[in-house]
């Protein structure tokens, strides 16, 4: 255990206006322009996520600084570049993906457009995905985490964070002055420096269990509002055409995921295909593309219908495999390469189909009995 000493202090102005101002209040500024922190912080027990928290001013930054030297805040990003291309040079496109979406960054549109044109949650994420895979520091120290970004989102984020830093067997130090954040880092040890003290958690990480939770609902919706997720899904902006069911995932009033159900197969309208499933980036990395997945065909069973998927997403696949009542049927390459014409084809329809001859598509059937 280190205890840490960081007595700061700034210079006073005596300029008129700054003493009219002293004066006002009757402020002895000898003790208010002076802020001493006295802190445990223990480094030496083996650990992956260490929290510093505190309000603006009390001494968090400082810290850090004490802790890790004067250079330990990284900048991991280049905004002009598409976060993929940041990754380091040995790096496979497996491991990029892999990190994204560890870091809940799993829309690939995010991954290949200028980082300037993210969201502020997706550029942390992206961040955090990049210093987690360059950094040759032992310990990662990530300040001002969640500081501009919507207090859910923030949420969600720190659990992707914690998750992907013991997934890897990385340290990371996160600085924050939210306290919301606390349970959803899950953190090994915190050091505090409003209270000036130091919590080991070390011993309750594994089996802790968060009291705070996002109340979430599934509802059947319109299919108009798929307009504001298709820009989020790896395929078609456009929804199938025929007979379709649509529904959302909702944060309250605020509709946060998208999923629909469509009947692929010429003359039979009792299979509906699930399809369409996107989470908003800005809740992804909860494993709640699944959940609406799974939670929606069981509604379209009720309905007296089979149901079925099809899709490429490995990450939905991985997902999918996992669970009681989807069963894979079959592993296929939907098209031959050469059918439908080269990359030298005129037609761009032709172009797509012979990239998407090396895509292998999953078939699933979904057992569920209502």
């Amino acid at each position: 255990m280190q205890n840490i000493v960081v007595h700061l202090q700034s210079e006073v102005s005596n300029s008129f206006r700054c003493q009219k101002a002293a004066n006002s209040l009757d402020i002895d500024t000898s003790k208010k322009s002076v802020h001493h922190l006295e802190i445990g912080v223990d480094l030496v027990k083996p650990f992956n996520v260490g929290l510093i928290l505190g309000a603006s001013g009390s001494g968090k930054t400082t810290l850090a600084k004490k802790l890790f030297g004067d250079d330990c805040f990284e900048v991991a990003i280049d905004l002009a570049k598409p976060i993929i291309d940041q990754f380091p040079d040995d790096w496979s496109y497996d491991d990029c993906a892999t990190a994204l979406a560890g870091m809940g960054l799993t829309a690939v549109p995010c991954w290949i457009r200028p980082a300037y044109t993210l969201s502020n949650g997706q550029r942390a994420r992206a961040e955090a995905a990049l210093l987690l895979a360059a950094s040759t520091r032992d310990v990662i120290v990530i300040d001002e985490w969640t500081s501009v970004v919507d207090r859910t989102v923030a949420k969600v984020m720190s659990h992707c964070l914690q998750k992907y830093a013991r997934r890897t067997g990385k340290k990371i130090m996160v600085i924050s002055c939210h306290y919301d954040v606390v349970e959803w880092l899950n953190p090994d040890f915190i050091s505090d420096c409003n209270l000036q003290q130091y919590t080991d958690r070390r011993a309750m990480v594994g089996t802790f269990e968060r009291t705070d939770q996002l109340r979430l609902d599934v509802r059947q919706v319109d299919r108009k509002s798929w307009k504001y997720f298709s820009k989020y899904h790896y395929l078609s902006d456009n929804l199938p055409a025929g007979k379709i069911y649509t529904y959302g995932l909702f944060d309250g009033e605020n509709q946060i995921g998208f999923q629909c159900f469509a009947a692929y197969i010429p003359g039979n309208q009792v299979t509906f295909f699930s399809n369409r499933t996107v989470i908003h980036p800005d809740y992804a990395g909860l494993g709640l593309g699944i959940h609406l997945i799974n939670e929606t065909s069981k509604d379209v069973v009720r309905k007296g219908l089979k149901v079925k998927a099809k899709f490429s997403s490995i990450p939905v696949y991985k997902a999918m495999i996992r669970q009681k009542y989807w069963i894979c049927t079959e592993v296929s390459t939907p098209i031959e390469k050469g059918k439908m014409g080269s990359l030298k084809g005129n037609s761009g329809r032709q172009r797509v189909a012979a990239v998407r001859s090396k895509v292998k598509c999953f078939h699933f059937d979904f057992i569920w009995k209502a």
